[in-house]
């Protein structure tokens, strides 16, 4: 358990996360809910070695019922994107504060059937793919395709709920990250650590 300040970004519950799994002597199976699926988080756990079971964070489409980021084709190691629709528009050099892409498909959405279900601009849709995009595309796929993982997370999640709200109930900060040490036969759930 870590007890840290609520307030900045060194305090963000990934990155408390992933500097408490840091100490581990071998890979963990780690549980949490969105707040742990950044894509640096992503990164450093699974570079060393952690199997994640992050909720990933639901995607916001542009316009209501319309497209997301997973329904357009994204190719980073290419540099472009491909709209629903089949037109493919190359991505900009990583730039700005947040080391982003962008995809700006203009005029390309004049007139065409499906601009109604992707923007509302005027100039037309932008989109802005952030560094860490193919792990996190990767994590949605997996969340939605993959029986085992979908398996594991609906059998380990509801203990790692329960183990929340008893510390919360005893007066405990907000703490949502529990890791279930081991692989395959030793998922103790008794042996569940929180971290906050």
């Amino acid at each position: 358990m870590a007890l840290t300040p609520g307030v900045g970004p060194e305090h963000h519950e990934a990155t408390v996360g992933v500097d408490l799994l840091a100490g581990e002597d071998r890979p963990v199976d780690a549980f949490g809910d969105t707040a742990y699926s950044t894509g640096e988080a992503r990164q450093a756990l699974e570079a060393a070695g952690h199997l994640l079971f992050f909720k990933p964070a639901p995607l916001r489409a542009a316009v209501l019922g319309g497209f997301t980021l997973d329904d357009f084709v994204i190719s980073t190691a290419a540099a472009t994107v491909t709209y629903p629709a089949g037109h493919t528009v190359a991505l900009s050099d990583p730039g700005g504060q947040h080391n982003q892409r962008k995809a700006a498909f203009g005029n390309l959405c004049t007139g065409r059937p499906l601009r109604e279900r992707c923007t509302k601009a005027k100039a037309g849709r932008i989109v802005t793919v952030r560094p860490h995009h193919d792990l996190l595309a990767a994590a949605r796929r997996q969340a939605t395709t993959d029986p085992g993982w979908q398996a594991d997370y609906r059998r380990w999640r509801p203990p790692v709920e329960r183990a929340v709200a008893w510390l919360l109930h005893h007066g405990n900060r907000r703490s949502e990250l529990l890791r279930i040490p081991g692989r395959g036969d030793n998922r103790d759930p008794g042996a569940c650590r929180c971290s906050g």
